[in-house]
């Protein structure tokens, strides 16, 4: 497993949580073993946060892949800046890692920096509540999405106001390293994990834990970690110490669908990111535990319909 480096890209003024929440996600996913190196730049040694903690930083930065990310935090709002905080030869840099296969994110209203890198332009993004118009203005070339927490259009992922950081990050987590590290990462962090809008980019595991019945979570946890597993309602009943029928009406009550039913919808979600990545449709299926493709290919016309 690759270890993903993730920079954070720290301009004056940030907000402190803008920076904490998704770097809070990534320390801990690199706790548990999944491979994250955080490291945190800018164009000055200190920066002064809009919460008054002064912030250092490196000059440096690290050598970067196609796999990793750059992450802009957001800096003091309601009203943008006439000029994004940092300069051309930052700008360039952004523009530079996504052209060579990178990603690209930003909180809050770090999509300024990312406009004025040109990344936005034939883009869907997205941004605090209070900055959309004047960004949507600025930015013309893209597509603003509104009230929704984060947007991801071609490796350029946009979040909403300081907090939704964390929804992004635990986001990328799920996508990268799978459901199951996402969910670990956000138990662990205490995080009522919940999503909005009408943006499918959100991971099936997160859409379906804003719930609180600790049952459900507990049988969540299992199909996360062995979703390509073929795990029957029997054992799964066991190992919670319920009923076959309680298990699935709790369930069902809790997330919207039956066990057998978010297995599938983890499976074919996986598939595709697997299939976006360059995998045939048979060996994606594979995969995530289906006998043939006959299945994940009317699972995604289903979807689709």
């Amino acid at each position: 497993m690759r270890t993903i480096r993730v920079v954070f890209l720290l301009v004056p003024k940030l907000h402190l949580l803008d920076l904490a929440g998704p770097a809070q996600v990534f320390t801990t996913a690199n706790d548990f073993g999944y491979g994250y190196e955080t490291s945190y730049v800018a164009e000055a040694e200190e920066i002064e946060t809009a919460q008054g903690v002064p912030i250092r930083a490196r000059l440096d930065w690290p050598e970067l892949g196609p796999g990793d990310l750059i992450v802009v935090p957001g800096w003091r709002s309601p009203r943008l800046q006439p000029v994004p905080p940092i300069g051309p030869a930052v700008r360039q840099r952004l523009r530079d890692h996504h052209a060579a296969g990178g990603s690209v994110a930003s909180v809050c209203s770090g999509a300024d920096a990312l406009g004025a890198a040109g990344l936005l332009d034939g883009r869907r993004y997205t941004t605090h509540h209070d900055l959309t118009d004047e960004l949507a203005a600025r930015y013309p070339g893209g597509s603003m999405i509104r009230d929704v927490l984060y947007v991801e259009d071609d490796r350029v992922i946009t979040s909403a106001g300081i907090a939704s950081g964390i929804d992004l990050a635990l986001h990328l987590v799920a996508v990268e390293r799978g459901a199951e590290a996402a969910a670990r990462v956000a138990r662990e962090m205490v995080v009522y994990a919940r999503r909005n809008g009408d943006e499918l980019q959100d991971s099936v595991m997160l859409r379906h834990r804003g719930h609180l019945s600790d049952l459900a979570h507990r049988v969540q946890d299992v199909i996360d970690a062995q979703y390509a597993d073929r795990l029957l309602l029997a054992d799964l009943a066991a190992r919670i110490g319920v009923s076959e029928r309680t298990l699935t009406r709790l369930f069902t009550t809790a997330t919207g669908l039956t066990p057998l039913r978010y297995q599938q919808l983890l499976r074919v979600e996986r598939a595709e990111h697997l299939i976006g990545h360059g995998t045939t449709i048979e060996a994606a299926a594979r995969a995530v535990g289906f006998e043939d493709a006959r299945m994940l290919r009317r699972l995604r016309s289903r979807a689709v319909a």
